[in-house]
């Protein structure tokens, strides 16, 4: 039996929406809400990430809900990258449980490693979702004029959101790892093909993440 992740349905989308639209809104920037330019926010800051295309296709479709926000930008680009890895973690579960595959010994340990990185890398991306959450909002952390405490609590809570996703990330490519002493297999390309589509949407999710983290601070992201 082939396992195969597919285009995700509307009700992932509705459950992801779900999830972004009940965060209290933080805002880093005062931008007044403009709708009809979301989509075009969104592309102007998926250019800062390592596969723009990828990131303006998995998160353009919320445009509604990011308007111009930086902040609601990143808590959806995480939501998203909590959702795909969790349909990796299930996906691999499963194969892991099929019984063609039990006669390849290397093949199964491979599979058991892999879901429990991606496990661990679902641990740390909803820990992340849930940090950001509980970030102090944008008027007592933007300005010259906001108390030094919530900029600090920012700056701890923001750390932690990079310091998850960025395990998150390694956690995503480490997956594969245990594949390297298997034979090519429809499973193990399988895996690997889902695992590296994975890591992209992680990888612009923390870049997004980062370029927030950056907006509040007034700093220009370089990189």
């Amino acid at each position: 039996m082939a396992f195969a992740l597919t285009t995700p349905s509307p009700l992932l989308i509705l459950s992801i929406t779900i999830i972004i639209t009940t965060i209290p809104s933080i805002t880093a920037v005062d931008l007044p809400p403009q709708p009809s330019n979301g989509p075009d926010f969104i592309r102007a800051s998926c250019n800062a990430t390592l596969y723009p295309d990828i990131c303006y296709k998995s998160l353009s479709r919320y445009a509604l809900a990011v308007q111009r926000d930086p902040a609601q930008l990143a808590r959806v680009a995480v939501a998203v990258s909590l959702a795909k890895a969790r349909r990796m973690a299930q996906y691999v579960s499963a194969l892991s449980h099929q019984t063609n595959v039990g006669a390849e010994p290397k093949a199964v340990s491979a599979l058991r490693d892999c879901f429990s990185t991606v496990r661990d890398a679902v641990d740390e991306i909803r820990s992340s979702l849930a940090e950001l959450r509980r970030m102090p909002s944008a008027g007592s952390i933007s300005g010259t004029s906001g108390p030094s405490g919530a900029a600090d609590d920012f700056r701890f809570q923001m750390s932690n959101v990079q310091t998850w996703m960025s395990a998150a990330l390694t956690n995503e490519d480490t997956c594969t790892d245990g594949f390297d002493v298997v034979a090519d297999s429809p499973v193990k390309a399988g895996v690997c093909d889902q695992a590296s589509k994975v890591r992209k949407v992680t990888s612009n999710a923390l870049a997004l993440v980062n370029s927030f983290a950056a907006k509040v601070e007034g700093e220009e992201v370089l990189d």
